[in-house]
């Protein structure tokens, strides 16, 4: 009888937990992933710098790259740098835009790449896509997922409690991503890859039901482990459908609508998720992902990030041209300006009782 396998791509090592990134030289020695020590590590001028001067002693065979911002020319640019010099990885440290960056550089070279958060803000740390700011504002780029995966708590920690909750919103909108997923499979046959929506449904739950709060290193464990299989699941379905549903639509909405004004992906898509939830009719699951939004210091309502109620109606008519071919619940109901108003309405009544 034949043995059937399936091969997933991940990264071969993730190590989450406090001071992991004290022995990031004899994790990639061990995991022969750089013996020799010879890296090009990128990391932002600012915040990066105190992590630089720490790692620098320990790390001698490296070489260090400021990366300006999360575009593609940064991108660009730093894989020109790195190009032609031999190194055995690149390494991103730093947050979400710094490993963008660095995961398109390094496929652009053809060099592992080793992502070291800095931050948990959202599930793109160990994606196979990288998110980059062009001309035409913003863009998705396939990329292979990171060899390895370092979070260290205690950086996590130091960092601004705001990128925390913009995880936590990611996490918690899987689970109204794989309903918009599964609603597609129902009314037009779109194929469900089982085991991508299994891991980002139980990311998001895992995080939805989890007691604790962003200071313990028990939620920020399981907050980082649900980031981490996010990617994962999207590395496994070849694209972002088991995270990125009507939440992300209305989330992107709001990104292009008003750029100057945009709150963090987090609470956009924290808040769309919520919203998305009630239009399908799972009320309780909606109140459900407001309280927990709630607990943890997240918006539940448009006016919370400094939208008025037709802003967010403007953004969630416009989300569904932000994914086109993407069927969600906004693409199902098909709502007119007034109709959202009204559904709003009783959104914003239901989580305020």
């Amino acid at each position: 009888m034949p043995v059937l396998t399936r091969l997933i791509p991940s990264p071969v090592v993730v190590d989450i937990g406090c001071g992991a990134m004290d022995d990031l030289a004899g994790l990639l020695a061990d995991q022969r992933i750089s013996a020799s020590g010879k890296l090009a590590i990128a990391t932002s001028p600012g915040s990066g710098q105190a992590l630089r001067e720490k790692l620098a002693p320990v790390l001698p065979g490296a070489d260090w790259y400021s990366v300006a911002d999360g575009t593609i020319d940064s991108a660009v640019r730093l894989a020109d740098g790195i190009k032609g010099k031999r190194y055995d990885a690149v390494v991103g440290l730093g947050g979400g835009k710094i490993i963008d960056v660095t995961k398109y550089a390094a496929a652009r070279v053809g060099l592992p790449m080793v992502a070291v958060a800095t931050n948990l803000s959202h599930d793109g740390l160990c994606s196979p896509v990288s998110i980059l700011d062009n001309d035409n504002g913003r863009g998705s780029y396939g990329v292979p997922t990171p060899i390895a995966m370092v979070i260290d708590l205690d950086v996590i920690r130091d960092a601004p409690v705001r990128f925390i909750r913009s995880g936590i919103g990611d996490a918690i909108s899987n689970i109204s991503a794989i309903a918009d997923w599964e609603l597609s499979h129902r009314l037009h046959g779109e194929p469900i890859d089982g085991l991508a929506a299994a891991m980002a449904r139980t990311a998001g739950e895992a995080v939805l039901r989890h007691p604790g709060g962003v200071g313990t290193d028990e939620f920020l464990t399981v907050l980082a482990e649900s980031l981490v299989l996010s990617g994962i699941a999207m590395s496994i379905s070849g694209d972002s459908r088991p995270s990125s549903g009507a939440c992300h639509e209305i989330s992107h909405a709001f990104d292009l609508l008003y750029p100057k004004r945009a709150a963090s992906h987090g609470e956009q898509v924290g808040i769309g998720a919520a919203f998305a939830m009630h239009l399908r009719g799972a009320h309780e699951q909606s109140g459900l992902f407001a309280e927990v939004l709630h607990r943890h210091g997240l918006p539940v309502l448009p006016e919370e990030i400094g939208f008025s109620v037709d802003e967010f109606v403007k953004a969630v008519e416009y989300a569904p041209q932000t994914r086109p071919g993407r069927f969600t619940i906004l693409e199902h109901l098909n709502l007119s300006a007034d109709q959202i108003k009204d559904a709003y309405a009783d959104y914003a009544k239901a989580i305020g009782s």
